[in-house]
């Protein structure tokens, strides 16, 4: 395989409509590699755009339930309905074998999760794996497309080499290969897919030619050619990055103005009223699988001096837990034999995900303080909880009775209407997220705390 990336004229190009219209005849089947939250609703995407989709994955539970039109997923507006629909007019069915799967597809699209331990080393086993299945089946003039977010370079140096070696094929001659990576929200994807623009680069100018034209007859987003897949690799990485530090940016800044008598939504608001303003919301810390994690896809190959400001960045929304902790401590004079409850234990509202959470940090760093730790979270089971140091508590009367501090960490629809005065003896809550009514809260007699609000407007109640 050519190791140099192509294209170097650096533009943006837009996939012609008459290249689109023979793909789109030429790609009948396509095969989806990894159904989980990502993976699942782009099948059904393009089961919905005439596409006869395979689906592949390891796990025996989601390969049964999809084939009986029943979607594992649940927090993802209009994936049950659209499982079920594929399935029921046979465009939609799913396999354990990925390699008899590639074997009968025109299009194969990989979208499975590369993972990161919890010192951000990146682990590649599954994704490799996953390469060397669709190696085994891969036919030739065949398209493989990478979705999942990977350092720059590896679709080029690891994964079109281990294509090659099991396959005996040749990419960029024997079959395409090209990145292009999923830019989509958890628990909007079917909107994400209608409107942001699906960024294409291949090891060659026909891989991204023919890559650009599959998406555009299966999505009704723009379609953007780089030029080439590192250009690709790095657009995600670049965007993801951009939020990380925006966020820590916005942390800093809160806490800044919140020492010095600064309304800092109003401040941010007004900022932002400038087009070339866009500071995010600041908050306790950044959790999921996407951006605390890829900026260190960018730092693990990072030279001495490089990146400084990313590093900053991930250190300081690492650091927020801390603030939140250390914060709340002062405002109670302390934590030790304190019940606090963390409210919302995903890394963030209104999806079932604990990955990279930080409610994580959060209960370890009570239980340092000497507090009761207690967890509640309305899309969890109590038993899917056990890995938290912490007592899962329901929010009934009696169970929360004696409450004393609470941290929103994740505030979940099911969560917008509590009624605080439930909380006998609160005296304080920390909104990690900035979105709680703080006007509740003080009408319920206990402090309202934020990043970026002192709580200096209300005084807590006494020790009870």
């Amino acid at each position: 395989m050519n190791p140099n990336p192509s294209e170097p004229d650096g533009m943006l190009r837009r996939m012609a409509p008459d290249t689109a219209d023979s793909v789109k005849s030429a790609a009948s089947t396509v095969a989806v590699v990894g159904l989980g939250k990502i993976g699942l609703p782009v099948a059904v995407q393009f089961a919905r755009n005439g596409m006869n989709v395979i689906g592949c994955d390891v796990l025996p539970d989601v390969v049964d339930g999809i084939n009986k039109g029943r979607s594992h997923i649940r927090e993802e507006a209009g994936l049950a309905e659209g499982v079920a629909a594929a399935v029921a007019d046979g465009k939609l069915h799913a396999t354990l074998d990925t390699a008899k799967a590639v074997a009968m597809a025109d299009v194969v699209v990989v979208i499975v999760p590369l993972m990161v331990s919890g010192d951000w080393k990146i682990d590649f086993r599954s994704l490799d794996s996953a390469t060397e299945e669709v190696a085994r089946g891969l036919r030739r003039g065949a398209l493989v497309v990478y979705e999942t977010t990977l350092p720059v370079g590896t679709t080029r140096r690891r994964l079109g080499p281990t294509l090659e070696k099991v396959s005996g094929l040749r990419a960029g001659i024997d079959f395409h290969l090209a990145f292009s990576p999923e830019r989509l929200y958890a628990g909007r994807i079917f909107e994400d897919l209608r409107r942001y623009p699906k960024i294409v680069g291949g090891i060659d100018t026909a891989s991204t030619q023919r890559a650009a034209a599959f998406y555009r007859s299966v999505l009704d987003a723009e379609v953007l050619l780089v030029p080439n897949a590192e250009t690709a690799e790095f657009a995600k990485l670049a965007e993801t990055t951009y939020r990380d530090v925006n966020i820590a940016l916005a942390n800093q800044l809160a806490l800044f103005g919140a020492a010095r008598n600064v309304d800092v939504a109003t401040a941010f608001m007004a900022a932002n009223s400038q087009p070339f303003s866009h500071l995010h919301r600041p908050s306790i810390g950044v959790g999921g699988h996407c951006i605390p994690v890829y900026p260190h896809f960018l730092l693990t190959d990072a030279t001495e001096g490089e990146l400084s400001l990313v590093s900053a960045g991930r250190q300081a929304n690492d650091s927020m837990p801390a603030v939140c902790v250390d914060r709340l401590s002062e405002a109670m004079g302390g934590l030790g034999g304190r019940r606090v409850l963390v409210l919302g234990v995903s890394y963030r509202e209104d999806v079932k995900e604990l990955a990279f959470s930080t409610a994580i940090p959060l209960v370890d760093l009570l239980h340092r303080a000497g507090a009761q730790v207690l967890v509640h979270d309305p899309l969890f089971k109590p038993e899917e909880l056990d890995r938290f140091d912490a007592e899962v508590v329901d929010l009934s009367a009696q169970a929360v009775a004696h409450v004393e501090a609470v941290i929103v960490q994740a505030l979940h629809r099911d969560l917008k209407d509590l009624d605080w005065r439930r909380f006998k003896q609160l005296r304080v809550v920390f909104d990690g997220r900035g979105s709680v009514d703080a006007e509740g809260v003080r009408a319920a007699g206990a402090l309202y705390l934020a990043v970026g609000v002192d709580g200096s407007s209300a005084t807590p109640r006494g020790p009870k």
